[in-house]
């Protein structure tokens, strides 16, 4: 049975910083493109990063670029969100994708179950 499970999540004041984990299991993603997607309160999912399946690319949302960054671990198979200088904005439940990836509109072969992301101003 294939589990991304996410954590690293919590509450952080306003210019904090917080690094998401995304640990799979139940098969290897070491050919897939795996991302990052947030969805606010009373909003739809939206793409926030991704990284693909060499590792040597990445995209962000204009959001978050220049804050954010993501990395893989082949060895853990597991994906990690850098997040930096956090805005009360960047306030939802992450989510972490893999396989089949797109950013818009959101979609993905797996997901995570989330974890909050809270940051206070």
């Amino acid at each position: 049975q294939v589990q991304l499970v996410e954590s690293g999540g919590g509450l952080v004041p306003a210019g904090g910083a917080l690094r998401l984990s995304c640990a799979a299991s139940g098969r290897s993603f070491r050919s897939s493109t795996m991302g990052w997607f947030r969805q606010r309160t009373g909003k739809e999912r939206e793409f926030v990063a991704e990284i693909s399946w060499s590792g040597d690319s990445t995209n962000f949302a204009d959001s978050v670029k220049g804050r954010f960054t993501i990395s893989r671990d082949y060895a853990k198979n597991t994906m990690y969100l850098q997040m930096n200088s956090l805005r009360p904005e960047d306030t939802a439940i992450y989510y972490c994708a893999a396989h089949r990836v797109l950013t818009t509109p959101p979609m993905s072969r797996y997901w995570g179950q989330g974890t909050q992301v809270t940051v206070s101003s």
